[in-house]
């Protein structure tokens, strides 16, 4: 037990409460049993440990941090510690990397109903099921889903540029409220082409020198053990998978050709969408189909993205194409909060089946959408809004 205090003491010792992600106000921290999923290096046990700082003033014995891929836990259970934990006065602990320890689901379920007096906060792969664990938690659970920064988070941690959050709505009915309080502030083109290369991880606050690296170094840890621990993936599948998303990652976006893209993955069709799904879970890819509310199991998506651009970047050979950058951060600053489906007219996206967008450069006129009601073009490389133009930049301060 001791060693578990000691280590999370040096931990926070080393962690910072100067920029804290916004998901610290979204969480309902007062609930008993609360789960935070995400991918690899969005900040998940940055978020644990800055509560256990901003909330318990750094107190291990009220609050401790502690991830089961620890060693200590190759001789010591979850409900050893947890039992410890509260004899000494433990009120919240905060479990790290649950998906590496067997039963996890089980013991803490276990710890849950003995100790009503505790709370547990528990974080894990993107890919974690909490509904089909083998203890099914999702009574009990309020589950969070972390994403990486946004363009207003990034402008925060890397140029100290502090911006509030904007509803959609109040986007597309007023946007140069918005474009009016950044301009007044900075040149937001000066930092967004960075962002969009290099942003979106909060391990950019370090530096660009290996940041490509340690995105790809992500993906492949997603790909050889999350997807095989999780997913059940054949460890001789993930061979094909890379090959896969070598393929998105080259041809993205592109309109969906199954029995190609499964020729070039040397595996069927229904394997094929399978992957998809796996690595869509794992926020490696997203996936558009044209009617988000039918969509049918193991169906085929309309059409491909990876993620976000940060992985295009790492991935990428060659010069990316700079439309499929401007329709990946759409895609991906609107999939955190709103519905986004693949437009089969004109247009390039429909979004909560209510607003209509096409995407383009500076010079974009909307032609494609003329007559429609609420339709946008959303124009990059401009600062202000102009009628039913909106900045694609602005899209990056919704969360």
């Amino acid at each position: 037990m001791n060693t578990i205090l000691q280590r999370c003491q040096r931990l926070l010792k080393n962690t910072s409460v100067k920029f804290v992600r916004s998901t610290m106000d979204d969480v309902h921290w007062n609930n008993r049993l609360i789960a935070i999923r995400g991918a690899r290096g969005v900040g998940k046990t940055t978020l644990m440990l800055q509560r256990i700082k901003l909330a318990y003033g750094g107190n291990v014995k009220r609050a401790l941090y502690v991830s089961l891929d620890s060693l200590y836990f190759s001789r010591h259970t979850l409900n050893d510690l947890v039992a410890d934990f509260y004899m000494n006065g433990g009120e919240c602990l905060f479990i790290d990397e649950v998906h590496k320890y067997a039963n996890w689901s089980i013991e803490l379920k276990n710890a849950y109903d003995e100790y009503p007096e505790m709370r547990f906060v528990f974080s894990g792969s993107s890919l974690l099921q909490i509904l089909n664990a083998d203890a099914d938690l999702s009574r009990r659970c309020i589950a969070y889903d972390m994403h990486g920064l946004s363009f207003r988070e990034y402008l925060q941690l890397r140029h100290n540029l502090k911006f509030d959050r904007i509803a959609l709505d109040a986007l597309l009915a007023a946007p140069n409220d918005l474009c009016n309080a950044v301009v007044a502030q900075a040149r937001p083109m000066a930092y967004f082409a960075d962002y969009l290369r290099s942003g979106y991880y909060p391990f950019a606050a370090s530096g660009e020198d290996d940041y490509h690296q340690r995105v790809e170094n992500i993906v492949n840890m997603i790909i050889d053990i999350e997807l095989p621990l999780l997913c059940g993936v054949d460890v001789a599948s993930i061979r094909k998978i890379k090959a896969l998303m070598f393929v998105l990652a080259s041809e993205c976006p592109m309109q969906v050709d199954i029995a190609k893209l499964a020729t070039m993955a040397e595996t069927t069709r229904g394997t094929l969408l399978a992957y998809l799904q796996y690595l869509s879970r794992a926020h490696l890819l997203n996936l558009l189909y044209s009617d988000v509310q039918n969509v049918k199991k193991m169906q085929k998506p309309d059409k491909i993205y990876l993620e976000n651009t940060n992985l295009m970047a790492a991935l990428s050979v060659g010069e990316m194409n700079s439309g499929t950058m401007r329709e990946a951060f759409i895609i991906n600053q609107l999939r955190q909060q709103h519905r986004v489906e693949y437009a089969t007219s004109q247009a390039d996206f429909l979004v909560d089946g209510k607003y209509t967008l096409e995407v383009g450069g500076k010079s974009k006129d909307g032609s494609q959408i003329a007559g429609q009601p609420n339709a946008f073009v959303v124009a990059d490389n401009v600062e202000y809004a102009a009628g039913n133009r909106i900045p694609l930049y602005a899209f990056g301060f919704l969360y």
